[in-house]
């Protein structure tokens, strides 16, 4: 029987510079979702991509001496390579610089232009650049400001398309309050009362005083506005108007789009009106989701800011505490619609008691105590107790309450219905006492049977958790003996399906606890040190300089003491991922000495197909070492970069062999 289909994505992500936790959110939050789904069995096509046209693009790449396409080239590889590293599972990734993608748009714009929804006229209004937006003088703030981000507004004065809204505006209100279209339902309102019982007014849909952007086919000095463009994006990547894709009919419409609060007016209204008017079926729903805001001292919180400095950035969080239990706090923290503040108390405290004396002690204990009383092999007899029965039942229900739960977006409350699987779990142990049963050789049946229950009631739930923490979850499944195919989700409803004589094997502490006071003074450093450099820039771009930049350099040396480093070229024949390493890769390299081994730790930053055939500088003198149980003959050159780690390539005229001095 074919699987049933099922599309959700995620706004494409405007390129202006370096991601940061605050992206990350709608990214894992879909990422969790489609996950979830293939486990049910799903078949899922999860998008994502980058919106990379636009002024304020044009703006940068000229400020820079570089063309749109280049600008927008270097900061799409720092998102991709961001979800790489979150682990996040994208089926398709879409760029509006696509071709399929322009075909599509020009098609789509001159659809609406045949059937008379479009028109030219003269635009005079209050444009606001980085939002990219228009605005009437009744929607600015109190200041005369961008409602939106709170920036200055400029006069805007040209020869423009304009779509008409007003044909929707009773069917667009109808959506918002009388189904289940978008979630949370006071969003709804808010956008109705906002925006459409005011009056809808026509949308502005191509400009002329750029050129960065898609040509309107029949008028070349217009170029499409973001919004037709960008929104676009959600059809023309399942084939809507081209040929690079045939998945139309089977995907759209959309199950779920997934935006945060600031761009809910374009989704929630132009979207719907947009494929009104193209007479394309609408999607099914629409989850909004708030901010995550940064926390002071005095309990204030404010929107994550580059300019500001408190950017959180995620490689760094990632590389301190594991990218899962990172995709877990945020998801963890954010009710949908509600604002998450982010402070690094908050992290650390949700790490140390929910993963690392949650859930992490829980495996833990469990599988020490099957090792201790056991061997690690628990026996066939048996002796059930009606205090089992509750215990199971706990465990049996979280299945259908995290259900419930994804079903409406909700993945704060999935989370908390596992997580009271794991209190229960818990406090299981406390009541059964298996350290006093395995005093007694007269209750090892008993004992048998407390630890087969945890061991199982684990099973249940670290599958649940599994798309939320796709790295930990297998290792957990080795330590309890799980296979794989006692982890699919149709045994999720049934206790008893691991092995009667299951075998645990101890493992690694899944979450260490961490030292709050020694860690947060060293995150609070950091984020002070990002401030002042953010200020510092601010300050000199004010001014018209370019910040100073402070470089602390090693202790002098000699020429002799250089010579002591051999640094060769190199090119790597083969790689893979180091087991049980998340930063480890294994590399096989020809120095033109007969070849050696390296383990080197870029495995956030490069995968192997990224290294495979390329030359590179390597350190070829280096004490060999042992890294997770692997021999390293010697280490390769790296540069580390705001971006993160870059590889020192070497031109590939070179010989392998050659020394570099």
């Amino acid at each position: 029987m074919p699987k049933k289909p099922f599309y959700i994505t995620t706004p494409i992500y405007y390129p202006s510079g370096d991601p940061h936790i605050g992206h990350c959110y709608t990214t894992v939050a879909c990422d969790s979702i489609a996950r979830y789904r293939r486990m049910q069995g799903y078949d899922v096509m999860f998008l994502t991509g980058t919106d990379e046209h636009g002024q304020k693009i044009e703006e940068k790449a000229a400020e820079q001496g570089v063309t749109p396409k280049e600008y927008v080239d270097g900061i799409v590889a720092i998102f991709k390579r961001l979800w790489e590293y979150m682990n996040i599972s994208y089926d398709r990734y879409i760029r509006t610089t696509d071709d399929y993608h322009v075909e599509s748009v020009q098609k789509i714009f001159k659809a609406l232009y045949d059937k008379g929804y479009i028109y030219k006229g003269e635009y005079s209004g209050k444009y606001c650049t980085p939002c990219e937006s228009f605005w009437t003088d009744s929607q600015l703030d109190e200041n005369g400001c961008c409602p939106e981000c709170h920036r200055p507004v400029t006069i805007a004065k040209e020869e423009a398309y304009f779509f008409k809204m007003s044909p929707f505006a009773e069917r667009i209100e109808k959506l918002l309050l009388e189904t289940d279209y978008l979630q949370p339902k006071t969003r709804a309102i808010e956008l109705v009362n906002n925006f459409i019982k005011p009056g809808l007014e026509d949308l502005c849909v191509s400009r002329t005083t750029f050129k960065w952007g898609i040509p309107v086919t029949f008028d070349p000095g217009h170029v499409v506005y973001v919004w037709i463009d960008a929104l676009s994006n959600y059809i023309t990547a399942l084939g809507y108007e081209n040929s690079a894709y045939s998945d139309f009919d089977r995907y759209w419409p959309a199950d779920v789009h997934m935006v945060a609060k600031d761009i809910m007016r374009f989704h929630a209204i132009i979207w719907p009106a947009m494929l009104m008017a193209l007479e394309v079926p609408l999607p099914k729903h629409l989850a909004i989701h708030g901010w995550i805001t940064m926390q002071s001292k005095s309990g204030e919180s404010q929107k994550m800011s580059k300019s500001l400095g408190n950017v959180v950035d995620p490689f760094m969080l990632g590389q301190r505490y594991g990218v899962d239990a990172i995709r877990y706090h945020i998801l963890r923290e954010m009710a949908l619609g509600a604002d998450s503040a982010f402070s690094n108390e908050i992290m650390i405290n949700r790490i140390n008691s929910d993963l690392a004396n949650g859930f992490g002690n829980l495996v833990s204990r469990t599988v020490a105590m099957a090792d201790k009383y056991f061997g690690g092999t628990l026996p066939a007899d048996r002796e059930a107790d009606p205090l089992d029965e509750d215990f199971k039942a706990v465990c049996l229900r979280a299945v259908s309450e995290a259900d419930t739960e994804l079903d409406g977006t909700r993945i704060k409350g999935a989370l908390e219905a596992i997580f009271k699987a794991v209190d229960r779990a818990n406090k299981y142990i406390d009541e059964t006492e298996p350290w006093k049963l395995g005093k007694d050789e007269q209750k090892r049946a008993r004992l048998a049977t407390v630890l087969y229950n945890l061991l199982d009631g684990i099973r249940i739930i670290s599958a649940l958790l599994s798309p939320f923490m796709p790295n930990t979850m297998p290792k957990v499944w080795e330590q309890i003996g799980a296979s794989e195919s006692d982890v699919e989700y149709e045994k999720l409803s049934s206790f008893g399906v691991l092995p009667e004589n299951v075998t645990v094997h101890k493992g690694e502490i899944l979450f260490p606890r961490i030292d709050v006071d020694k860690e947060i003074e060293e995150l609070n450093e950091i984020l002070r040190k990002n401030m002042a450099e953010a200020q510092a820039k601010l300050s000199a771009a004010e001014k018209g300089e370019a910040p100073a930049e402070e470089t602390e350099l090693a202790p002098e040396i000699t020429i002799d003491d250089f010579a002591k480093v051999e640094i060769r070229v190199a090119k790597v024949i083969a790689c893979e991922k180091v087991k049980k390493s998340d930063k480890l890769l294994c590399l096989q390299l020809d120095d033109g000495m007969g070849g050696r081994q390296v383990v080197s730790g870029i495995a956030e930053y490069y995968s192997p197909e990224d290294l495979i055939g390329r030359k590179l500088q390597l350190i070829a003198n280096l004490k060999p070492v042992k890294l997770r149980g692997v021999d390293s003959n010697g280490m390769i050159c790296a540069a580390d970069t705001p971006d993160g780690v870059k590889v020192i390539f070497v031109d590939d005229s070179i010989p392998v062999g050659s020394k570099i001095r």
